[in-house]
């Protein structure tokens, strides 16, 4: 499977003359998948799951919230009676259809968010179990078998990190952005007295 990636992304660069270029850089994340184990293909896939939610967040916020917002404050504008208790609990069955829309996928991406330094620290635990039956076999003296036990344990680690930190700040801006459309809903809705 990924030889067929491979070579159907190096015809399509090479159509375009950029196909060494596109050889270097699979040859560098291959050596990097290799340095850093196994683990970093389910970091690397987690943070591709993470930041497909987050771009389906940042357009759904950019483009479809707004249509879901007006829909909402037409549908509440066009009811002839607004001051009832059932009126009221009929503006907060709206406004909280409209926080579901807004949260959709907030949840999953704080989660994976949260997953990645454990998928580091699942890297960091194989590496040394590594380092640890190297050390069993050959003894102390062997630097090198240990020096790629030792990577194997460091670089799921700041992998880890690094996909933490890249979902961290969208995350919590998004959900900040969340909050702060449903509040602005709340006002646009008003209640008659």
């Amino acid at each position: 499977m990924v030889e067929f990636i491979f070579n159907l992304l190096r015809g399509i660069t090479s159509i375009v003359g950029a196909e060494q270029g596109f050889i270097n850089m699979w040859e560098a994340i291959r050596d990097f998948l290799e340095l850093g184990g196994d683990v970093l293909f389910l970091i690397g896939i987690l943070m591709v799951v993470m930041w497909i939610m987050i771009i389906e967040r940042i357009i759904y916020f950019a483009f479809h919230h707004k249509i879901v917002v007006k829909q909402t404050v037409d549908a509440w504008n066009a009811r002839a009676e607004r001051k009832s208790w059932i009126a009221h609990r009929i503006r907060e069955s709206m406004i909280s259809e409209v926080r579901l829309s807004a949260n959709r996928f907030l949840g999953l991406i704080q989660a994976c968010v949260a997953l990645c330094p454990l998928m580091g620290l699942l890297g960091t635990v194989t590496g040394m179990v590594g380092v640890f039956e190297i050390m069993a076999i050959l003894g102390t003296g062997n630097a090198r078998a240990m020096a790629d036990g030792v990577s194997k344990a460091t670089v799921p680690t700041m992998s880890g990190m690094v996909a933490a930190l890249s979902g961290l700040f969208i995350s919590y801006w998004l959900q900040r952005k969340a909050q702060a459309e449903i509040q602005l809903l709340g006002e646009h809705m008003t209640m008659d007295h």
